[in-house]
């Protein structure tokens, strides 16, 4: 089932971005502790009443800027044209000026589903001027205080009342999803084709189509697999090449789909903050990841393998447990080591590991190197078990658990890394108070 989409659209200063973050919640901030990711935060996911939605929020258009009719623009039209239903915020304490009826006109054209968010009306006397908006032309017309969470509800009421419920997929499916994710000119979609043309691999005859992507059924070796091939931006032309950051949001909803993801770096260009962003959505929705260096072509030392390994590990130090590969998707070179990279990190996202074999190596780290102290105070661990898989997830029983250290929580996390393979997955620790 595909997930709809929502963007936020309107003038500068009129409070979209606190909508957004409103809207996104906590799963806003959840990478932005991790080292070496630093990212403008314009995408996000929102769950609400048993309905989900990918969330987009834009730059402000503003008609007095001398690149309106470029970069902004094309933004904003990338946006719409993703999306299933826009959110056009207004200033509920100004009058409607130029740059607001030139969204409407651009929103009226679109012919998307249009919702009006009236921003800054936090009491009644204010929410009487609601109907002075209504001349944009939009039926749905909502007043909401983003600072002050106000009418929020009525907002994602309106939005999601055509959406689809969240289905519960019970089924077990033996096919295996992956995708390519990288910036646009990578060489993703021709890597799925020197996939499809190994002499392994057998094409079914039809291919599943979305708007958001292509999709081929194949089979590797007997076993059977989903590769999830992510459209590039439609239009042409340099300003659409300069907006890279939007080619996040298909490559977001081809990693919600999939069961493994394959980050794309350009061996030719080299590693850019882009090609972190990237992988952070993937880390997000904990999916296995494949690190795979393509147009090694193009490098005229072949051997520098190991130099260029060190440089990926300087850069994505978040993705350390990441396996990499080296390839060529034009001359076909090493095309061979991505299909049983895939196998292996499939097979440890769902990975379980014994209880008492796990105790065992809890046990063992802490006897090595105990816990630090904090105002006096020890952490001690009574109890571990795994609670989860797709990413594996592991529960600690502590005595409390305002006494984790990061450094404490990274060197648990490399002790269950070295006594169980864990590649290419992330893992999640959690802790509980024993007397929870």
């Amino acid at each position: 089932m595909r997930t709809p989409t929502v963007a936020i659209v309107g003038r500068p200063n009129v409070g979209k971005s606190t909508i957004f973050n409103k809207l996104i919640g906590k799963k806003v901030s959840i990478i932005e502790d991790t080292p070496g990711v630093t990212r403008d935060r314009i995408y996000g996911t929102v769950n609400y009443d048993n309905h989900k939605f990918h969330l987009i929020d834009t730059g402000g258009i503003d008609v007095s800027e001398e690149d309106f009719n470029s970069e902004i623009i094309v933004q904003a039209n990338i946006a719409i044209d993703e999306s299933d239903v826009i959110i056009f915020v207004v200033d509920g304490l100004e009058e409607l000026n130029q740059n607001d009826y030139t969204i409407r006109d651009i929103l009226m054209k679109s012919g998307k589903r249009v919702v009006v968010a009236v921003n800054k009306l936090d009491n009644q006397k204010r929410e009487e001027n609601i109907y002075n908006y209504y001349e944009l032309g939009f039926e749905e017309v909502i007043p909401v205080s983003g600072e002050h969470s106000l009418g929020l509800s009525d907002l994602l009421d309106t939005i999601i009342k055509d959406f689809p419920e969240i289905e519960d997929d019970n089924e077990e499916d033996d096919e295996i999803k992956f995708c390519f994710i990288g910036r646009p000119n990578v060489g993703k979609s021709s890597l799925v084709n020197a996939i499809l043309n190994e002499e392994k691999v057998i094409v079914s005859p039809i291919a599943g189509t979305t708007r958001d992507a292509v999709d081929t059924k194949f089979t590797y070796n007997k076993k059977k697999y989903v590769a999830i091939d992510t459209a590039g931006i439609r239009k042409s032309g340099k300003v659409f090449e300069k907006i890279e950051k939007y080619s996040v949001l298909r490559s977001m909803k081809a990693i919600e789909r999939s069961d493994v993801c394959l980050l794309v770096i350009n061996a030719e260009e080299g590693i850019i903050e882009h090609d972190k962003h990237i992988a952070s959505y993937a880390i997000e929705e904990g999916k296995p990841i494949i690190i795979v260096v393509n147009k090694w072509d193009t490098v005229k030392d072949k051997n520098d393998i190991n130099s260029f390994t060190k440089l990926v590990r300087a850069e994505f130090k978040f993705l350390s447990y990441a396996p990499i590969t080296f390839v060529s998707a034009l001359t076909k070179k090493r095309i061979f080591t991505i299909m049983p990279e895939i196998d292996k990190v499939f097979e440890n996202s769902h990975r379980e590991i014994k209880t008492n074999i796990l105790n065992e190596v809890i046990r063992d780290a802490v006897m090595l190197k105990s816990p630090p102290s904090y105002k006096g105070k020890r952490l001690k661990i009574t109890f571990s078990q795994q609670t989860g898989t797709v990413p594996p997830r592991f529960t600690f029983f502590v005595n409390s658990d305002k006494l984790i250290h990061f450094s404490y929580e990274r060197y648990l996390e490399n002790k269950i890394r070295g006594n169980f393979d864990f590649e290419g997955t992330p893992i999640i620790l959690e802790y509980r108070n024993k007397h929870d």
